[in-house]
Protein backbone atom coordinates (compact mmCIF):
# COMPACT_ATOMS: atom_id res chain seq x y z
CA UNK A 1 0.00 0.00 0.00
CA UNK A 2 1.43 3.44 -1.09
CA UNK A 3 2.77 5.64 1.91
CA UNK A 4 -0.40 7.87 2.64
CA UNK A 5 1.52 9.77 6.22
CA UNK A 6 2.89 13.19 3.92
CA UNK A 7 -0.59 13.14 1.92
CA UNK A 8 -2.55 17.04 2.86
CA UNK A 9 -6.03 17.97 1.63
CA UNK A 10 -7.14 21.05 0.19
CA UNK A 11 -10.62 21.98 0.25
CA UNK A 12 -12.97 24.69 -1.24
CA UNK A 13 -16.71 25.15 -1.81
CA UNK A 14 -17.65 26.75 -5.18
CA UNK A 15 -18.73 30.19 -4.64
CA UNK A 16 -17.96 33.43 -6.01
CA UNK A 17 -18.70 32.65 -10.01
CA UNK A 18 -16.48 33.93 -13.00
CA UNK A 19 -13.87 35.97 -12.77
CA UNK A 20 -12.02 37.24 -15.46
CA UNK A 21 -10.23 40.73 -14.19
CA UNK A 22 -7.99 39.06 -11.98
CA UNK A 23 -4.80 37.56 -11.84
CA UNK A 24 -5.21 33.50 -11.22
CA UNK A 25 -2.81 33.96 -8.28
CA UNK A 26 -4.83 36.57 -6.21
CA UNK A 27 -8.19 34.76 -7.16
CA UNK A 28 -10.10 32.41 -4.38
CA UNK A 29 -10.31 28.81 -5.55
CA UNK A 30 -14.37 28.49 -5.39
CA UNK A 31 -14.18 31.41 -8.03
CA UNK A 32 -13.92 29.95 -11.97
CA UNK A 33 -11.68 30.99 -14.18
CA UNK A 34 -14.27 29.82 -16.97
CA UNK A 35 -18.00 29.19 -16.13
CA UNK A 36 -20.18 28.76 -18.95
CA UNK A 37 -23.51 27.57 -18.91
CA UNK A 38 -23.96 26.91 -15.20
CA UNK A 39 -25.22 29.38 -12.67
CA UNK A 40 -24.26 30.42 -9.21
CA UNK A 41 -26.70 28.38 -7.31
CA UNK A 42 -28.22 30.05 -4.56
CA UNK A 43 -28.27 27.27 -2.72
CA UNK A 44 -24.65 26.87 -3.14
CA UNK A 45 -21.97 25.79 -5.56
CA UNK A 46 -22.57 26.21 -9.27
CA UNK A 47 -25.39 24.68 -11.56
CA UNK A 48 -25.36 23.44 -14.81
CA UNK A 49 -28.65 25.51 -16.30
CA UNK A 50 -31.93 24.15 -17.61
CA UNK A 51 -32.93 24.33 -21.39
CA UNK A 52 -35.38 25.45 -23.31
CA UNK A 53 -38.16 24.12 -25.52
CA UNK A 54 -41.09 25.59 -27.42
CA UNK A 55 -43.77 27.58 -25.04
CA UNK A 56 -46.05 27.55 -28.09
CA UNK A 57 -45.17 24.62 -30.87
CA UNK A 58 -46.24 26.47 -33.82
CA UNK A 59 -44.06 28.97 -35.62
CA UNK A 60 -45.67 32.47 -35.47
CA UNK A 61 -46.83 33.63 -38.70
CA UNK A 62 -44.62 35.77 -40.94
CA UNK A 63 -46.18 38.44 -42.51
CA UNK A 64 -43.20 39.25 -45.23
CA UNK A 65 -40.31 37.06 -45.07
CA UNK A 66 -39.61 34.11 -43.04
CA UNK A 67 -36.16 36.11 -41.69
CA UNK A 68 -38.79 38.13 -39.64
CA UNK A 69 -37.73 37.46 -35.62
CA UNK A 70 -40.36 37.51 -33.26
CA UNK A 71 -40.92 41.49 -32.17
CA UNK A 72 -42.40 40.67 -28.84
CA UNK A 73 -43.81 37.90 -26.71
CA UNK A 74 -45.89 38.85 -23.31
CA UNK A 75 -48.15 36.77 -21.30
CA UNK A 76 -51.42 38.09 -20.34
CA UNK A 77 -54.64 36.92 -18.69
CA UNK A 78 -53.49 33.43 -19.74
CA UNK A 79 -52.49 33.99 -23.04
CA UNK A 80 -48.75 34.24 -24.85
CA UNK A 81 -49.26 37.41 -27.25
CA UNK A 82 -46.52 37.91 -30.16
CA UNK A 83 -45.82 40.05 -32.74
CA UNK A 84 -43.89 39.48 -36.10
CA UNK A 85 -43.82 41.45 -38.80
CA UNK A 86 -46.64 43.74 -39.36
CA UNK A 87 -48.96 41.92 -37.13
CA UNK A 88 -49.77 40.69 -33.12
CA UNK A 89 -51.21 37.08 -32.64
CA UNK A 90 -52.33 35.14 -29.47
CA UNK A 91 -52.22 31.49 -28.78
CA UNK A 92 -52.43 29.22 -25.73
CA UNK A 93 -49.71 26.57 -24.43
CA UNK A 94 -50.70 24.24 -21.39
CA UNK A 95 -48.97 20.71 -20.23
CA UNK A 96 -50.72 17.62 -20.74
CA UNK A 97 -50.78 15.65 -17.46
CA UNK A 98 -51.39 12.13 -18.83
CA UNK A 99 -49.01 10.89 -21.52
CA UNK A 100 -49.72 9.84 -25.04
CA UNK A 101 -48.89 6.52 -26.42
CA UNK A 102 -48.75 6.28 -30.15
CA UNK A 103 -50.83 3.53 -29.83
CA UNK A 104 -53.93 5.36 -28.83
CA UNK A 105 -56.73 5.84 -31.04
CA UNK A 106 -58.01 9.09 -31.07
CA UNK A 107 -60.58 9.24 -33.80
CA UNK A 108 -63.30 12.00 -33.34
CA UNK A 109 -63.83 10.71 -29.68
CA UNK A 110 -60.67 10.88 -28.15
CA UNK A 111 -59.60 13.07 -24.23
CA UNK A 112 -56.17 14.38 -23.73
CA UNK A 113 -56.02 15.48 -20.26
CA UNK A 114 -54.12 18.90 -19.56
CA UNK A 115 -53.27 21.50 -16.35
CA UNK A 116 -55.27 24.38 -17.67
CA UNK A 117 -57.45 24.51 -20.65
CA UNK A 118 -59.13 27.98 -19.92
CA UNK A 119 -57.22 30.17 -22.53
CA UNK A 120 -57.54 28.19 -25.35
CA UNK A 121 -60.96 28.34 -27.60
CA UNK A 122 -64.33 26.36 -27.03
CA UNK A 123 -62.93 23.79 -30.29
CA UNK A 124 -60.12 24.12 -32.74
CA UNK A 125 -56.30 22.61 -33.71
CA UNK A 126 -53.63 21.71 -31.31
CA UNK A 127 -50.53 20.63 -31.45
CA UNK A 128 -47.86 18.14 -29.26
CA UNK A 129 -44.09 18.06 -30.37
CA UNK A 130 -44.63 17.30 -34.51
CA UNK A 131 -48.53 15.99 -34.02
CA UNK A 132 -51.51 17.72 -34.98
CA UNK A 133 -54.90 17.32 -33.34
CA UNK A 134 -58.41 18.77 -33.66
CA UNK A 135 -60.98 18.85 -30.52
CA UNK A 136 -64.47 19.57 -30.77
CA UNK A 137 -64.94 20.58 -26.58
CA UNK A 138 -63.07 20.87 -23.59
CA UNK A 139 -63.36 20.83 -20.15
CA UNK A 140 -61.31 22.89 -17.61
CA UNK A 141 -58.53 20.24 -17.28
CA UNK A 142 -58.76 18.18 -21.01
CA UNK A 143 -60.05 18.25 -24.41
CA UNK A 144 -62.59 16.04 -25.73
CA UNK A 145 -63.69 15.14 -29.16
CA UNK A 146 -60.05 14.70 -30.27
CA UNK A 147 -58.69 13.16 -33.79
CA UNK A 148 -55.31 12.70 -33.56
CA UNK A 149 -52.61 12.63 -36.71
CA UNK A 150 -54.46 15.54 -38.48
CA UNK A 151 -52.96 17.29 -41.24
CA UNK A 152 -50.94 15.03 -42.42
CA UNK A 153 -48.88 14.37 -39.34
CA UNK A 154 -48.05 10.92 -37.53
CA UNK A 155 -49.34 9.23 -34.35
CA UNK A 156 -46.38 10.12 -31.50
CA UNK A 157 -45.86 8.97 -28.02
CA UNK A 158 -45.85 12.08 -25.64
CA UNK A 159 -44.66 12.17 -21.97
CA UNK A 160 -46.48 13.83 -19.59
CA UNK A 161 -45.82 17.46 -19.56
CA UNK A 162 -44.85 17.66 -22.81
CA UNK A 163 -46.53 21.34 -24.40
CA UNK A 164 -49.82 21.52 -26.01
CA UNK A 165 -50.40 24.49 -27.70
CA UNK A 166 -53.27 25.83 -30.16
CA UNK A 167 -52.84 27.86 -33.65
CA UNK A 168 -51.96 31.30 -33.46
CA UNK A 169 -55.15 33.81 -34.04
CA UNK A 170 -54.58 37.21 -35.22
CA UNK A 171 -55.07 39.92 -33.06
CA UNK A 172 -53.77 43.27 -34.64
CA UNK A 173 -52.35 44.20 -38.08
CA UNK A 174 -50.99 46.98 -40.19
CA UNK A 175 -48.05 48.11 -37.49
CA UNK A 176 -45.53 49.21 -40.89
CA UNK A 177 -42.27 48.93 -39.83
CA UNK A 178 -42.13 48.21 -36.02
CA UNK A 179 -39.63 47.44 -34.08
CA UNK A 180 -38.61 45.37 -31.25
CA UNK A 181 -41.77 46.21 -28.34
CA UNK A 182 -42.33 47.26 -25.12
CA UNK A 183 -45.44 46.50 -22.99
CA UNK A 184 -47.14 47.34 -20.09
CA UNK A 185 -49.88 45.41 -17.86
CA UNK A 186 -52.52 48.08 -16.03
CA UNK A 187 -55.78 48.27 -14.57
CA UNK A 188 -56.84 51.83 -14.52
CA UNK A 189 -60.94 50.85 -14.27
CA UNK A 190 -61.01 47.54 -12.62
CA UNK A 191 -59.92 45.87 -15.78
CA UNK A 192 -56.68 44.50 -16.73
CA UNK A 193 -55.11 45.71 -19.96
CA UNK A 194 -51.82 45.33 -21.69
CA UNK A 195 -50.57 48.22 -23.80
CA UNK A 196 -47.93 47.85 -26.04
CA UNK A 197 -45.43 50.49 -28.42
CA UNK A 198 -43.20 49.64 -30.98
CA UNK A 199 -41.19 52.45 -32.45
CA UNK A 200 -42.85 53.14 -35.51
CA UNK A 201 -47.39 53.05 -34.91
CA UNK A 202 -49.68 53.94 -32.50
CA UNK A 203 -49.60 52.60 -29.29
CA UNK A 204 -52.23 49.55 -28.85
CA UNK A 205 -54.38 48.71 -26.33
CA UNK A 206 -55.26 45.03 -25.25
CA UNK A 207 -58.27 43.79 -23.14
CA UNK A 208 -58.78 40.12 -21.27
CA UNK A 209 -61.24 39.59 -24.77
CA UNK A 210 -57.52 40.52 -26.71
CA UNK A 211 -60.05 42.88 -28.31
CA UNK A 212 -57.48 46.01 -29.72
CA UNK A 213 -57.71 49.89 -29.71
CA UNK A 214 -54.81 51.99 -30.86
CA UNK A 215 -54.01 55.00 -28.96
CA UNK A 216 -55.36 57.74 -31.17
CA UNK A 217 -53.62 60.94 -29.56
CA UNK A 218 -51.09 61.32 -32.08
CA UNK A 219 -48.34 63.04 -29.76
CA UNK A 220 -47.83 59.53 -28.61
CA UNK A 221 -47.78 57.86 -32.01
CA UNK A 222 -44.51 56.13 -32.78
CA UNK A 223 -43.29 55.84 -28.60
CA UNK A 224 -40.63 53.36 -28.09
CA UNK A 225 -41.34 53.41 -24.54
CA UNK A 226 -44.24 53.12 -22.15
CA UNK A 227 -44.90 52.77 -18.11
CA UNK A 228 -47.67 53.14 -16.17
CA UNK A 229 -46.77 55.60 -13.45
CA UNK A 230 -49.35 57.05 -10.53
CA UNK A 231 -52.30 56.27 -12.51
CA UNK A 232 -51.13 57.98 -15.63
CA UNK A 233 -49.47 56.30 -18.94
CA UNK A 234 -46.57 58.02 -19.76
CA UNK A 235 -44.70 57.90 -23.76
CA UNK A 236 -41.54 58.29 -24.57
CA UNK A 237 -39.04 57.26 -27.22
CA UNK A 238 -40.21 59.05 -30.03
CA UNK A 239 -37.81 59.52 -33.05
CA UNK A 240 -38.93 62.82 -33.98
CA UNK A 241 -39.24 64.29 -29.74
CA UNK A 242 -36.87 61.99 -28.43
CA UNK A 243 -36.21 63.81 -25.46
CA UNK A 244 -39.85 64.28 -24.62
CA UNK A 245 -42.13 62.42 -21.99
CA UNK A 246 -45.58 62.73 -22.83
CA UNK A 247 -48.16 61.54 -19.88
CA UNK A 248 -52.12 60.89 -20.02
CA UNK A 249 -55.14 62.22 -17.69
CA UNK A 250 -54.87 60.10 -14.64
CA UNK A 251 -57.23 56.76 -15.67
CA UNK A 252 -56.73 56.99 -19.56
CA UNK A 253 -54.35 56.28 -21.49
CA UNK A 254 -55.90 57.63 -24.30
CA UNK A 255 -56.84 61.12 -23.22
CA UNK A 256 -54.44 63.82 -23.05
CA UNK A 257 -56.43 67.32 -22.00
CA UNK A 258 -53.71 69.19 -19.92
CA UNK A 259 -56.56 71.05 -18.13
CA UNK A 260 -57.53 67.47 -17.12
CA UNK A 261 -54.22 66.54 -15.53
CA UNK A 262 -52.01 65.21 -19.38
CA UNK A 263 -49.24 67.25 -19.76
CA UNK A 264 -45.51 66.53 -21.17
CA UNK A 265 -41.85 66.68 -19.81
CA UNK A 266 -38.09 67.39 -21.64
CA UNK A 267 -35.01 66.40 -20.44
CA UNK A 268 -31.40 67.64 -21.80
CA UNK A 269 -30.92 64.09 -23.44
CA UNK A 270 -32.51 61.35 -25.39
CA UNK A 271 -34.95 58.68 -23.74
CA UNK A 272 -33.91 55.36 -23.87
CA UNK A 273 -36.13 53.51 -21.28
CA UNK A 274 -38.50 54.42 -18.84
CA UNK A 275 -38.97 52.08 -15.18
CA UNK A 276 -40.74 52.84 -12.04
CA UNK A 277 -39.11 51.46 -9.06
CA UNK A 278 -40.87 52.02 -5.76
CA UNK A 279 -42.45 55.42 -5.69
CA UNK A 280 -40.05 57.10 -8.02
CA UNK A 281 -40.37 56.81 -12.56
CA UNK A 282 -37.03 56.56 -13.57
CA UNK A 283 -35.89 58.28 -17.13
CA UNK A 284 -32.96 56.46 -18.19
CA UNK A 285 -31.25 58.46 -21.10
CA UNK A 286 -27.88 57.85 -23.34
CA UNK A 287 -25.73 60.01 -20.81
CA UNK A 288 -27.98 60.67 -17.91
CA UNK A 289 -30.76 59.52 -16.00
CA UNK A 290 -33.60 61.30 -14.37
CA UNK A 291 -36.01 60.74 -11.36
CA UNK A 292 -39.37 62.00 -11.45
CA UNK A 293 -41.21 62.21 -8.48
CA UNK A 294 -44.54 63.20 -7.23
CA UNK A 295 -48.70 62.17 -7.46
CA UNK A 296 -50.38 64.19 -10.43
CA UNK A 297 -49.41 67.04 -12.87
CA UNK A 298 -49.59 69.55 -10.27
CA UNK A 299 -46.43 68.41 -8.45
CA UNK A 300 -44.94 66.05 -10.95
CA UNK A 301 -41.03 66.81 -10.37
CA UNK A 302 -37.95 65.88 -12.11
CA UNK A 303 -34.67 65.38 -10.66
CA UNK A 304 -31.22 64.27 -12.06
CA UNK A 305 -30.25 60.85 -10.40
CA UNK A 306 -26.86 61.17 -12.75
CA UNK A 307 -25.71 63.70 -15.08
CA UNK A 308 -22.30 61.37 -15.86
CA UNK A 309 -23.98 58.19 -16.49
CA UNK A 310 -26.54 56.64 -19.10
CA UNK A 311 -28.26 53.66 -19.90
CA UNK A 312 -27.55 52.29 -23.41
CA UNK A 313 -30.20 50.08 -24.11
CA UNK A 314 -33.45 50.06 -22.22
CA UNK A 315 -34.54 46.20 -23.19
CA UNK A 316 -31.77 45.40 -20.56
CA UNK A 317 -32.96 47.77 -17.44
CA UNK A 318 -35.20 45.12 -15.36
CA UNK A 319 -36.66 45.21 -11.54
CA UNK A 320 -33.74 42.88 -10.08
CA UNK A 321 -34.13 41.76 -6.07
CA UNK A 322 -35.44 44.76 -4.95
CA UNK A 323 -33.24 46.76 -7.18
CA UNK A 324 -33.50 48.21 -10.85
CA UNK A 325 -30.43 46.82 -13.06
CA UNK A 326 -29.79 48.40 -16.46
CA UNK A 327 -26.58 48.50 -18.28
CA UNK A 328 -24.39 51.42 -18.83
CA UNK A 329 -21.44 52.20 -20.99
CA UNK A 330 -19.17 50.43 -18.88
CA UNK A 331 -21.43 47.22 -17.62
CA UNK A 332 -24.05 46.37 -15.21
CA UNK A 333 -25.34 49.24 -13.01
CA UNK A 334 -27.91 49.04 -10.24
CA UNK A 335 -30.27 52.26 -8.73
CA UNK A 336 -30.59 51.10 -5.31
CA UNK A 337 -32.42 53.09 -2.16
CA UNK A 338 -30.31 53.64 0.64
CA UNK A 339 -31.66 54.12 3.99
CA UNK A 340 -33.31 57.88 3.32
CA UNK A 341 -35.80 57.65 2.06
CA UNK A 342 -36.05 59.40 -1.19
CA UNK A 343 -31.98 59.00 -2.06
CA UNK A 344 -30.17 56.38 -4.70
CA UNK A 345 -26.92 55.76 -5.42
CA UNK A 346 -25.51 53.88 -7.87
CA UNK A 347 -23.17 51.04 -8.34
CA UNK A 348 -21.47 48.90 -10.82
CA UNK A 349 -21.53 45.13 -10.32
CA UNK A 350 -20.08 43.49 -13.61
CA UNK A 351 -16.05 44.30 -12.86
CA UNK A 352 -15.57 40.60 -12.09
CA UNK A 353 -17.00 39.92 -16.03
CA UNK A 354 -16.10 43.42 -17.18
CA UNK A 355 -14.07 41.83 -20.36
CA UNK A 356 -17.36 40.29 -21.61
CA UNK A 357 -18.56 43.27 -21.90
CA UNK A 358 -15.88 45.48 -23.30
CA UNK A 359 -15.80 42.99 -26.33
CA UNK A 360 -19.29 43.23 -26.99
CA UNK A 361 -20.56 46.64 -25.95
CA UNK A 362 -20.87 47.78 -29.57
CA UNK A 363 -23.61 45.74 -30.53
CA UNK A 364 -25.09 46.49 -27.51
CA UNK A 365 -28.89 48.05 -29.52
CA UNK A 366 -29.84 44.27 -30.17
CA UNK A 367 -29.28 43.45 -26.45
CA UNK A 368 -32.34 41.30 -24.05
CA UNK A 369 -32.65 40.53 -20.94
CA UNK A 370 -34.42 38.75 -18.50
CA UNK A 371 -35.67 38.01 -14.94
CA UNK A 372 -35.65 34.74 -12.74
CA UNK A 373 -37.16 36.19 -9.69
CA UNK A 374 -37.14 32.48 -7.99
CA UNK A 375 -33.06 32.38 -8.59
CA UNK A 376 -33.00 35.49 -8.03
CA UNK A 377 -31.31 35.75 -11.51
CA UNK A 378 -30.83 38.28 -14.18
CA UNK A 379 -29.83 37.10 -18.12
CA UNK A 380 -28.39 39.31 -19.77
CA UNK A 381 -28.07 37.92 -23.67
CA UNK A 382 -25.97 39.56 -26.35
CA UNK A 383 -28.06 38.96 -29.13
CA UNK A 384 -25.87 40.13 -32.03
CA UNK A 385 -25.29 39.06 -35.74
CA UNK A 386 -24.48 35.09 -35.71
CA UNK A 387 -25.58 31.92 -35.05
CA UNK A 388 -27.65 30.63 -31.64
CA UNK A 389 -24.57 28.34 -30.63
CA UNK A 390 -22.08 31.15 -30.91
CA UNK A 391 -24.52 33.95 -28.73
CA UNK A 392 -22.67 34.60 -25.63
CA UNK A 393 -24.71 35.84 -22.59
CA UNK A 394 -24.22 37.22 -19.41
CA UNK A 395 -26.29 35.24 -16.02
CA UNK A 396 -25.92 37.92 -12.70
CA UNK A 397 -27.29 36.51 -9.29
CA UNK A 398 -27.51 37.52 -5.95
CA UNK A 399 -26.17 35.58 -3.27
CA UNK A 400 -26.37 37.15 0.14
CA UNK A 401 -25.38 40.84 -0.31
CA UNK A 402 -23.52 40.64 -3.28
CA UNK A 403 -23.29 39.18 -7.20
CA UNK A 404 -22.00 36.55 -8.76
CA UNK A 405 -21.81 35.44 -12.46
CA UNK A 406 -21.25 33.30 -15.08
CA UNK A 407 -21.39 32.91 -19.19
CA UNK A 408 -24.54 32.12 -21.14
CA UNK A 409 -23.84 30.37 -24.49
CA UNK A 410 -26.31 29.17 -27.11
CA UNK A 411 -29.37 30.95 -26.26
CA UNK A 412 -30.24 34.08 -28.74
CA UNK A 413 -33.47 35.69 -27.69
CA UNK A 414 -34.94 39.06 -29.73
CA UNK A 415 -37.46 39.57 -26.66
CA UNK A 416 -38.43 38.38 -23.40
CA UNK A 417 -40.51 38.18 -20.44
CA UNK A 418 -41.55 37.04 -17.26
CA UNK A 419 -44.51 36.16 -15.00
CA UNK A 420 -45.52 34.57 -12.08
CA UNK A 421 -48.82 32.30 -12.51
CA UNK A 422 -50.16 30.75 -9.45
CA UNK A 423 -46.48 30.66 -8.09
CA UNK A 424 -45.17 29.39 -10.84
CA UNK A 425 -42.64 31.20 -12.70
CA UNK A 426 -42.68 31.22 -16.50
CA UNK A 427 -40.08 33.04 -18.82
CA UNK A 428 -40.56 33.04 -22.30
CA UNK A 429 -38.20 34.45 -25.31
CA UNK A 430 -38.96 34.98 -28.78
CA UNK A 431 -36.78 34.24 -31.51
CA UNK A 432 -35.08 34.83 -34.44
CA UNK A 433 -36.34 31.83 -36.15
CA UNK A 434 -40.36 32.86 -35.48
CA UNK A 435 -41.06 30.50 -32.51
CA UNK A 436 -41.42 31.29 -28.72
CA UNK A 437 -39.74 29.78 -26.30
CA UNK A 438 -39.74 28.83 -22.58
CA UNK A 439 -36.66 29.17 -20.78
CA UNK A 440 -35.50 27.16 -17.72
CA UNK A 441 -36.46 23.99 -18.64
CA UNK A 442 -35.68 20.81 -19.99
CA UNK A 443 -32.01 19.76 -20.89
CA UNK A 444 -31.15 20.65 -23.98
CA UNK A 445 -31.56 24.28 -26.27
CA UNK A 446 -34.68 22.72 -28.00
CA UNK A 447 -33.02 19.70 -28.81
CA UNK A 448 -29.41 21.41 -28.99
CA UNK A 449 -27.11 19.64 -26.33
CA UNK A 450 -26.03 22.26 -23.96
CA UNK A 451 -22.16 22.42 -23.69
CA UNK A 452 -21.27 23.64 -19.99
CA UNK A 453 -17.69 23.87 -18.62
CA UNK A 454 -16.33 25.03 -15.08
CA UNK A 455 -12.42 25.71 -14.71
CA UNK A 456 -10.68 26.58 -11.59
CA UNK A 457 -8.09 28.82 -10.92
CA UNK A 458 -4.98 27.61 -11.05
CA UNK A 459 -4.16 26.45 -7.66
CA UNK A 460 -0.60 26.79 -5.93
CA UNK A 461 -1.77 25.71 -2.60
CA UNK A 462 0.17 28.81 -1.21
CA UNK A 463 3.62 28.31 -3.00
CA UNK A 464 3.97 28.24 -6.65
CA UNK A 465 7.76 27.03 -6.48
CA UNK A 466 7.14 23.24 -4.73
CA UNK A 467 5.93 20.37 -7.13
CA UNK A 468 2.61 18.44 -6.19
CA UNK A 469 1.69 14.86 -6.49
CA UNK A 470 -1.81 14.88 -6.44
CA UNK A 471 -3.34 11.57 -5.20
CA UNK A 472 -7.10 11.82 -5.72
CA UNK A 473 -10.01 14.62 -5.75
CA UNK A 474 -13.27 14.27 -4.05
CA UNK A 475 -16.07 16.05 -5.21
CA UNK A 476 -19.16 17.28 -3.64
CA UNK A 477 -21.79 17.38 -6.53
CA UNK A 478 -25.94 17.15 -6.34
CA UNK A 479 -26.84 15.55 -9.70
CA UNK A 480 -30.86 16.01 -10.16
CA UNK A 481 -31.22 12.99 -12.94
CA UNK A 482 -28.85 11.13 -14.54
CA UNK A 483 -25.39 13.19 -15.71
CA UNK A 484 -22.95 12.08 -18.51
CA UNK A 485 -20.14 14.82 -17.38
CA UNK A 486 -16.31 14.40 -17.39
CA UNK A 487 -13.72 16.01 -14.90
CA UNK A 488 -10.00 17.15 -15.89
CA UNK A 489 -7.06 17.57 -13.93
CA UNK A 490 -4.87 19.55 -15.63
CA UNK A 491 -0.98 21.40 -14.45
CA UNK A 492 1.36 24.49 -14.46
CA UNK A 493 -1.14 26.47 -16.41
CA UNK A 494 -2.52 23.74 -18.53
CA UNK A 495 1.22 24.30 -20.48
CA UNK A 496 1.95 22.25 -23.33
CA UNK A 497 5.20 20.50 -21.67
CA UNK A 498 2.91 19.00 -18.93
CA UNK A 499 1.01 15.51 -18.25
CA UNK A 500 -2.55 15.76 -19.08
CA UNK A 501 -4.50 12.81 -17.62
CA UNK A 502 -7.60 11.17 -19.43
CA UNK A 503 -10.72 12.69 -17.98
CA UNK A 504 -12.36 11.25 -15.26
CA UNK A 505 -16.01 10.49 -15.20
CA UNK A 506 -18.55 11.70 -13.08
CA UNK A 507 -22.40 10.10 -13.03
CA UNK A 508 -25.29 10.16 -10.84
CA UNK A 509 -24.58 6.24 -9.80
CA UNK A 510 -25.79 5.85 -5.79
CA UNK A 511 -27.88 9.14 -6.13
CA UNK A 512 -30.77 9.69 -3.93
CA UNK A 513 -34.07 10.02 -6.33
CA UNK A 514 -36.08 12.63 -5.13
CA UNK A 515 -39.95 11.86 -5.31
CA UNK A 516 -41.26 13.97 -7.88
CA UNK A 517 -38.36 15.39 -9.25
CA UNK A 518 -36.23 12.27 -10.09
CA UNK A 519 -36.65 10.06 -13.17
CA UNK A 520 -38.19 6.37 -12.96
CA UNK A 521 -35.12 4.58 -13.14
CA UNK A 522 -32.46 7.20 -12.81
CA UNK A 523 -31.85 7.26 -9.07
CA UNK A 524 -30.83 4.48 -6.60
CA UNK A 525 -32.58 4.49 -3.50
CA UNK A 526 -31.08 5.33 -0.56
CA UNK A 527 -27.98 7.05 -2.18
CA UNK A 528 -26.61 9.78 -0.82
CA UNK A 529 -28.65 13.83 -2.66
CA UNK A 530 -25.08 15.43 -2.22
CA UNK A 531 -22.51 12.89 -2.82
CA UNK A 532 -19.38 13.21 -2.26
CA UNK A 533 -17.23 10.62 -5.08
CA UNK A 534 -13.55 9.66 -4.44
CA UNK A 535 -11.32 10.24 -7.73
CA UNK A 536 -7.79 8.41 -7.71
CA UNK A 537 -5.89 10.75 -9.86
CA UNK A 538 -2.19 10.97 -11.50
CA UNK A 539 0.05 13.55 -12.56
CA UNK A 540 2.10 16.22 -10.58
CA UNK A 541 3.03 19.89 -11.14
CA UNK A 542 3.77 23.34 -9.59
CA UNK A 543 -0.32 24.52 -10.01
CA UNK A 544 -3.12 22.18 -10.11
CA UNK A 545 -6.35 23.12 -12.19
CA UNK A 546 -9.90 21.28 -12.43
CA UNK A 547 -11.96 20.89 -14.81
CA UNK A 548 -15.63 19.74 -15.44
CA UNK A 549 -17.29 19.82 -18.57
CA UNK A 550 -20.09 17.71 -20.06
CA UNK A 551 -22.13 18.17 -23.85
CA UNK A 552 -21.15 15.23 -25.76
CA UNK A 553 -24.46 13.80 -25.10
CA UNK A 554 -27.70 14.97 -23.48
CA UNK A 555 -27.37 15.38 -19.53
CA UNK A 556 -29.92 16.57 -16.38
CA UNK A 557 -28.84 19.51 -14.10
CA UNK A 558 -26.06 19.09 -11.46
CA UNK A 559 -24.48 21.47 -8.97
CA UNK A 560 -20.96 21.40 -8.68
CA UNK A 561 -20.68 21.95 -4.59
CA UNK A 562 -17.37 21.77 -3.88
CA UNK A 563 -13.69 20.09 -4.08
CA UNK A 564 -11.25 18.62 -1.74
CA UNK A 565 -7.67 17.75 -3.27
CA UNK A 566 -5.06 15.34 -1.62
CA UNK A 567 -1.38 15.68 -2.34
CA UNK A 568 1.75 15.19 -1.50
CA UNK A 569 4.93 17.31 -1.67
CA UNK A 570 7.90 17.09 -3.59
CA UNK A 571 10.69 19.09 -4.37
CA UNK A 572 11.24 22.59 -4.76
CA UNK A 573 12.46 23.97 -8.33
Amino acid sequence: MADQSGTQPFSFNCEGGLVLNRSTFIMQPGQALELTNFEPDIEGGYKRINGFKKHINQVVPFTADTTEAVLMVALFNKFTLAARGTKIFSSASTTITLKISASDTMSGSGTINAKDTSAFSSSGTIQINSEIFTYTGKTETSFTGVTRATSSTSAAAHAATDVVSETWTERDTGRTSAGRYQFERFNFDGNEKIIMVDGANAPVVFNTSLAATDVSESSVSGSQFVVSFKNHMFYAGKSSTPQEVVFSQPFDEDAFNSGSGAGSIKVDDTVTGLKVFRDDLFIFCENRIFKLTGSSSSDFAVTAVTRDIGCVNGFTIQEFAGDLIFLGPDGLRTIAGTARIGDVELGTISSNVQPLFKENLVDSASFTSIVIPDKTQYRIFFSKDGTEPATIGVICVLKGTGFEFSQLKGIKPNCTDTTVETGEVIPIHGGFDGFVYRQDTGDTFDGTLIFAKYRSPDLTFGDPGIRKYMQRVNINYAPETTIDADMFVRYDYESAQSIRPAAYPLDSLNVAGIYGSSKYGTASYGGPSQPIVRKSVEGSGFAVALRVEDGATETGPYSLKGFQLEYQLGARR
